[in-house]
């Protein structure tokens, strides 16, 4: 239930975007080098649990651990906003969830984070459960997803614009915004057109 809020379509908004910022989540600024250090961290434990970035599906580490990182601040903003709290206890139970993969660190990975480096994302988690609850537990969920909405995330254009139709053709968290010239049609549609 969690982890469908989690998954909540986020899209960026017209801001100035900060030096050195892979994206900008309200007030807070996640830098490119956190992006590179945890994305560093995720490929290590993806190789130590014998996993591979084909696991991903073709997506970038780089763009899961940034949406990972959104999905934290954001929460991170709610729970700051209606005044809720994780204590270690629940963030450590919330950690040791096996998921539906029969496996904590797996289950860790599965959503872009290093178990490592993984106490923010299960205080997200606690804080996204308390936060459905609050809202009216299962009904709450619609409230849920338009508060996590409300967030919307500026990114950098490295990383391209959030991509709300992800397909098994275009899997990726963000798509290109062609921020470096015309985006040309994929060969499919040159030969159709030809």
């Amino acid at each position: 239930m969690a982890a469908a809020a989690v998954g909540i379509a986020l899209t960026a908004c017209s801001s100035p975007m900060q030096a050195g910022a892979a994206a900008v989540v309200g007030n807070e600024r996640i830098t490119v080098s956190k992006v590179n250090a945890d994305a560093e961290a995720y490929v290590a434990a993806l190789k130590k649990a014998k996993l591979s970035e084909a696991d991903l599906g073709g997506v970038p580490v780089s763009h899961v651990v940034l949406q990972r990182l959104i999905n934290i601040a954001v929460t991170e903003q709610l729970m700051a906003r209606y005044k809720v709290n994780a204590s270690e206890t629940e963030i450590d139970n919330a950690l040791k969830d096996p998921g539906q993969f029969g496996s904590p660190e797996i289950n860790l990975l599965s959503q872009g984070v290093a178990p490592t480096d993984a106490r923010d994302w299960g205080k997200a988690i606690v804080g996204l459960q308390k936060l459905q609850q609050q809202f009216g537990g299962e009904s709450g969920q619609q409230r849920l997803s338009q508060e996590f909405s409300s967030i919307k995330p500026v990114l950098n254009p490295r990383y391209g614009a959030f991509n709300p139709q992800r397909s098994q053709e275009n899997p990726g968290i963000f798509v290109d915004t062609g921020r470096f010239g015309k985006l040309t049609p994929e060969p499919a549609q040159q030969q159709a057109q030809g």
